[in-house]
């Protein structure tokens, strides 16, 4: 290492900040923040006591770039973002870096409940996270069953001319017909919350009292509606492990061997268990279980606000900066618990249990998916399994919103940050070479530019060493020719041609060329790696090509209707937030949009019902 340290750590503030260290061709290898600069980075520069981790990393380490912030937390905020854009390998790496989702509780007269994702800038009240948009639907679903609640979008609640089939089913107390009073679906609402809280038995108690109240005002059809929601519920909280006492806290147990780490986080929420996620961060064996779940937990939480406690089944290196980010960035004052007893220690122990089980399910997997690669390398005559590869797939309905994908596998399953999805355009309705021809075009082009420098290479994404292409012979040689024509070299190109009666499982490769054919059965393993990655490209290419299709119909509906261009028919469905709520406006409604006259709006309407 040429560095000069000395010189450097003599000029270097004493500050808070975020420091950044460069291998000599600048690509960034670690990211660290320090309460002060010159000591932490001072500390990697000892003559002994570094552990393996940064004794590697020292060895690499040609220039150090700081930044000086306001603040430790400042600068825990700073280096989050920095490890997120440039992923330093040297660094723990959350894979999973999608945001959870909530239920959000609008602010209206007559509010909904509904599915959330994204930051909390809007008004109302936010429960989660779940796990799961699973675990969401699942709880609106009871929700709406037993509390009635409202769940249309606003314009369709604004345009009623009589009761839904939700009102029909008892789902909802049709407040958009005034069928219910505010403070009567407020009440519903309180309940809802309530029960969003874990606070059963006092909702229990409350609806009961409600009940007997109305029975004894000779309100039957109300002690009627008290009495159907009351045993609705209780039918739902036989179900469930619940007490009501016990708080909201995330339960976060790390468990890991030799080949792979995992963080199981448990959700409770008013002591009922929301459900479970578990992570698979990338680590270095020399991190040790502290500074995992420290870093695990900053990255976790730092767009959402952590509930009260967390559990942690090691204790984590800085416990103190993480109550200080808590407070500063959310003001809450938070937990955190390594040693937790009675309820606590269940907890945890069940989340310990559930990532010992998660690490032996994916040690398990990889074993699988291991004997996989080797036998396709066996299949391929390939000296050492392929590290790399990539599926291509086209899909469209008689040439309508024609998409394609591009997905890519390596020895630890999908490697979904390097999927793509490739809207196609300018070619012939219906014509898959063509198409095919385009996508490969574009995402090999870009390889090569990146690898010349022309264009950043922000993702580390790499050329495969076998690209497999859905089709016959035609498709194949399409993929032969613009490989060629790029001049892409290294690359196994495999077709998956279907067999006479395009049964999975009897299809024939054609490898490296088309005098090479193999049929291999549908139970050979190089075939069941094989099927995995072309389905998987598969599924991509039509959910997106159904997503561009749904979205051109729904669209080109208005089209149909004389009189409507261009203009008038952004204006419908900016206005209505979409068809849906064009087709459920009155004319009434349909007439406030600009440039829509009376006839034109009841034009509109009839065109509809």
């Amino acid at each position: 290492m040429s560095f000069d340290h000395k010189t450097f750590l003599d000029n270097l503030t004493a500050q808070p900040g975020v420091y950044q260290m460069l291998d000599a061709q600048g690509t960034i290898l670690y990211v660290g923040k320090a309460a002060n600069l010159k000591k932490r980075v001072a500390s990697y520069f000892r003559s002994s006591g570094l552990s393996v981790k940064n004794q590697s990393l020292m060895q690499q380490v040609a220039d150090i770039q700081v930044v000086i912030t306001h603040s430790e937390t400042e600068a825990l905020i700073l280096e989050n973002n920095l490890i997120k854009r440039h992923r330093p390998r040297y660094n723990i790496l959350l894979r999973d870096d999608k945001t959870y989702p909530y239920i959000h509780l609008t602010a209206e007269k007559y509010p909904r409940l509904q599915f959330y994702r994204g930051g909390r800038s809007k008004a109302g009240k936010y429960f989660g996270p779940y796990p799961s948009s699973g675990a969401v639907k699942e709880t609106l679903d009871i929700i709406h069953k037993v509390f009635q609640i409202r769940n249309c979008d606003n314009t369709f609640f604004k345009n009623r001319s009589r009761p839904c089939l939700q009102h029909q089913i008892k789902r909802c107390t049709a407040p958009c017909m005034d069928l219910v009073s505010p403070d009567e679906y407020q009440s519903q609402i309180a309940a809802a919350v309530a029960f969003l809280e874990g606070k059963n038995d006092a909702l229990l108690a409350t609806i009961e009292d409600k009940m007997q109240a109305a029975a004894e005002e000779l309100d039957f059809e109300a002690a009627a509606f008290y009495r159907d929601q009351l045993q609705a519920l209780r039918k739902v909280l036989e179900k469930q492990y619940i007490s009501n006492d016990k708080g909201d806290a995330d339960v976060i147990a790390l468990a890991r061997d030799e080949a792979a780490t995992v963080i199981q986080v448990f959700y409770y929420r008013g002591g009922r268990s929301l459900g479970t996620q578990a992570y698979f961060p990338k680590v270095r064996a020399e991190h040790d279980a502290g500074e995992i779940l420290q870093r695990f937990i900053e990255q976790m939480y730092f767009d959402k606000a952590p509930p009260k406690v967390l559990i942690t089944s090691h204790k984590i290196d800085d416990a103190g900066l993480v109550k200080r980010f808590f407070s500063e960035k959310f003001g809450l004052s938070v937990q955190c618990i390594h040693q937790p007893r009675e309820y606590r220690l269940r907890w945890l122990r069940l989340a310990q249990d559930n990532a010992a089980l998660s690490l032996s399910q994916k040690k398990l997997s990889a074993m699988t998916l291991s004997k996989q690669f080797s036998a396709l390398a066996e299949v391929c005559q390939l000296p050492e399994p392929p590290q790399l590869m990539a599926c291509v797939d086209v899909s469209h309905t008689q040439g309508e919103a024609t998409v394609a994908s591009y997905v890519v596998f390596n020895p630890a399953g999908p490697k979904k940050s390097d999927y793509r999805k490739y809207n196609i355009h300018d070619v012939t309705a219906g014509d898959d070479y063509a198409a095919m021809e385009q996508l490969l075009m574009r995402r090999f082009s870009r390889f090569l530019k990146q690898q010349r420098g022309e264009i950043a290479n922000t993702s580390d994404e790499k050329i495969p060493d076998i690209l497999f292409v859905d089709g016959g012979l035609g498709q194949f040689h399409v993929a032969e020719d613009v490989l060629q024509r790029l001049g892409v070299v290294d690359v196994l190109l495999i077709g998956v041609a279907k067999g006479a009666d395009r049964k999975a499982g009897l299809e024939r490769l054609i490898i490296g060329s088309e005098d090479h054919l193999v049929k291999l059965g549908a139970t050979h393993p190089a075939m069941h790696l094989i099927q995995q990655i072309r389905d998987e490209s598969h599924r991509f290419a039509i959910t997106g090509h159904r997503k561009k299709r749904d979205k051109a119909r729904l669209e080109s509906e208005l089209k149909g209707i004389e009189g409507i261009g261009d203009k008038r028919r952004q204006s419908l469905l900016k206005y209505f937030a979409g068809i849906k709520g064009v087709k459920n406006a009155s004319v009434e409604a349909l007439q406030q949009v600009e440039g829509i006259s009376p006839k034109l709006a009841e034009r509109i309407y009839d065109y509809f019902h």
